[in-house]
C-alpha cells in the first residue's frame, strides 16, 4: 500500500516542476491526504495506464475501508453521511460553473469530497463535455458523467443558484427548483432507479438551509406525480450536518401530512 501510494505521488509530483522538491510524508495518512491535494489542484490531462490501474486500487482499497453503503429500498428517505459512500444508480454532486471538481486542496466541500473518491477521470470527464460545450454551465440546469471508483453508478452534476445576501429571490428559487427537475428528468431518461441528493446550494452558496429542504422535497415529489412511468424508484436526500438532518425530518413529515 505504501509503495503504491508513493508511485502515486511521485508521478503527479514530476508533472509540475512547482512540487518537484516536496517531501513524501513517512505516515500512511499523511500520504493519502498528500496523493488526494495533489489531484485536487491538478489540470485534466493524460495519466498513463499504470497510474490509472494503481490508482483505482488506491481509491477502492479506501472506499473498502469505509464500506459501501446500501439502503433499504424506500421511496424516499433520508440518509447522514458520506454520499461516496452509497451505493445507489445516481449520486448529485453540487458544482460550480466550470464544472471541473474543487481545485482547494483537501477542502470539506461536496465537490471535492466526489471527485477525490471517483479519481482523476471524473475530471478529465467534465474537462471533455465542457470542451465541446464550449461555455460554463448554466445555473440550474444538469450533467450525467460515469462515477469511475465510486459505489454508484453515475454522478449527476448540477450548478445551484448563489445567494451572496442569504435571501434568495424568486429567480433564485425557481433555480434550485430547477436543478432538481433537470436532475430528475435525466435519472428518467437514462432509466435510473435509485439517486441521492445532496443539499444543493446550501453552505458556502447560502441557500437557507430550511427553505432548500422544501423546495427539494416539493419538486421531486412534483415531478414523481407528473411522471407517473418514471423510473426512479428510490429517492434519498443525503445530509451531512445534524441542522439538515432534522430540518429534512421535518419538511418530510410535514409533506406526507
Amino acid at each position: 500500500m505504501m509503495n503504491r501510494l508513493d508511485y502515486l505521488i511521485e508521478y503527479l509530483l514530476k508533472e509540475d516542476p512547482q512540487y518537484s522538491e516536496m517531501e513524501i510524508p513517512s505516515d500512511l495518512q499523511g500520504k493519502r491526504d498528500l496523493f488526494r491535494a495533489l489531484r485536487n489542484v491538478r489540470w485534466p490531462k493524460p495519466v498513463s495506464e499504470e497510474f490509472l490501474r494503481l490508482q483505482d486500487e488506491e481509491l477502492r482499497a479506501q472506499l473498502q475501508e469505509k464500506g459501501v453503503v446500501e439502503l433499504p429500498n424506500v421511496p424516499m428517505q433520508i440518509w447522514q453521511g458520506d454520499i461516496t459512500r452509497l451505493k445507489v444508480d445516481a449520486i448529485v454532486n453540487a458544482a460550480n460553473s466550470q464544472m471541473l471538481g474543487c481545485f482547494h486542496p483537501l477542502h470539506k466541500c461536496i465537490d471535492n469530497a466526489i471527485h477525490s473518491a471517483a479519481g482523476v477521470q471524473l475530471r478529465e470527464e467534465c474537462y471533455q463535455m465542457m470542451l465541446q460545450q464550449d461555455h460554463e454551465e448554466p445555473t440550474g440546469q444538469a450533467k450525467i458523467t460515469k462515477a469511475y471508483n465510486l459505489p454508484c453508478k453515475y454522478v449527476i452534476h448540477t450548478v445551484g443558484p448563489i445567494i451572496p445576501t442569504g435571501t434568495p429571490t424568486p429567480l433564485q428559487k425557481e433555480q434550485l427548483a430547477s436543478c432538481y427537475r433537470s436532475i430528475m428528468q435525466f435519472a428518467d431518461e437514462n432509466h435510473l432507479e435509485s439517486i441521492a441528493f445532496c443539499c444543493i446550494s446550501t453552505g458556502e452558496f447560502r441557500f437557507p438551509n430550511q427553505l432548500a429542504a422544501e423546495i427539494a422535497v416539493q419538486t421531486v415529489k412534483d415531478y414523481l406525480t407528473e411522471h407517473p412511468d418514471c423510473s426512479v424508484k428510490q429517492v434519498v436526500f443525503n445530509v451531512f450536518k445534524d441542522v439538515d438532518k432534522r430540518i429534512y425530518e421535518g419538511t418530510l413529515t410535514n409533506e406526507s401530512v
